[in-house]
Formats: structure tokens, sequence, C-alpha cells
């Protein structure tokens, strides 16, 4: 009465079943679990300069350059159900054309097995911190931030931000030497 064939599809669906239950049952072990640890961030040098902007109507821009120390236990977030770690450093500031502005400076990919000690030292950002104006020169209230998306074997993908953050403020002239 039963081929094999209904007898293989009777299998492959209970085998996927149980499959979707134990992703489902690794997912929840681990989704409520508080993935933020404590992040140490200096700033060692701070310098600006303005600069032809090539993407507008040919304004000069503000161009930051940040050298920063990061020091950070990443341990505690990995677990069996982490793949890997997508860091990032953004700078959080407003100007008087915008309310908030986010830019990235520094991202760092950590996978499981790697070292999970953040211990830099005189890192210079990595992207351009670009203004688009003038809303860096003698901005008061930038605020450095480390963050990272935890990359799950299963399970949703979460924005977690350190507990640690970096304010700083901007000189009020423009550097004119041309090394950074």
């Amino acid at each position: 009465m039963n081929t094999v064939l209904s007898r293989a599809n009777s299998l492959f669906a209970f085998s996927l079943s149980v499959m979707a239950a134990l992703t489902f049952g690794c997912f929840i072990t681990t989704a409520f679990k508080d993935r933020s640890v404590p992040v140490d961030i200096h700033v060692s040098k701070v310098m600006i300069k303005n600069v032809d902007d090539f993407t507008g109507p040919r304004e000069r821009s503000d161009l930051g350059f940040v050298t920063f120390d990061l020091s950070a236990n990443l341990r505690p977030i990995f677990d069996w159900n982490v793949k890997e770690l997508f860091l990032y450093l953004t700078a959080e500031y407003s100007t008087r054309s915008n309310a908030l502005n986010q830019v990235v400076l520094w991202d760092k990919i950590v996978l499981r097995g790697d070292n999970t000690k953040l211990n830099l030292k005189e890192v210079k950002s990595k992207y351009f911190f670009f203004d688009d104006g003038n809303g860096l020169r003698a901005n008061k209230n930038i605020t450095l931030t480390l963050s990272w998306n935890v990359v799950p074997n299963a399970g949703i993908l979460p924005l977690v931000m350190g507990s640690g953050h970096k304010s700083l403020t901007f000189p009020e002239s423009y550097e004119i030497a041309k090394s950074y």
C-alpha cells in the first residue's frame, strides 16, 4: 500500500520537522541573553581640515581625523550560537543643518576562535569623517560609540551598543599640514 517513495517522503518530512524544532531550540536558548560588555575608548588625537567636496556643487566641507585607543573583552558575548561579531565605531553629533549625524569611522569582524580581547592603540579612523558642510569645526558634542552586530548560527541578528562611550570636542581652527 505504501510505496518506497511515500515512505521516503514521510521520513524526510519528519526529519525536516525535527531539525526545525532543534534550530528553534538553539535560537530560544540564547535569544534573551544580554550581549553588552564594557568598552573603553580613549581619543589621543583630533584634527580637522577644510577640503574640497567633490560630491556636490564645489563647496568646501569639514574632514575630521580621529586617532583612538580601544579596549574591550568580547569573550562573554561568544557562546555556542555566535558565529561572528561585526564591530563598528560610530561618531554621533548634531549640527545646525542636521539634528542627528552618524558616521562610521572604523569596523572589524571578529570570528569565533579569534582573539576576543581588543586592545588597540593609536588606531586611525578607517573611513573618511566627512561632514556635509562646516559642522565639525568647534563642535563640542561628538560622541564615539562602539557597537556590534551578533551573527548567530540560528536566530535574529541583534544590534548591541557597548556600555561606554567617549565625548570629544573638535578644534576651532583648521589644520594646514598635508599629512595626518
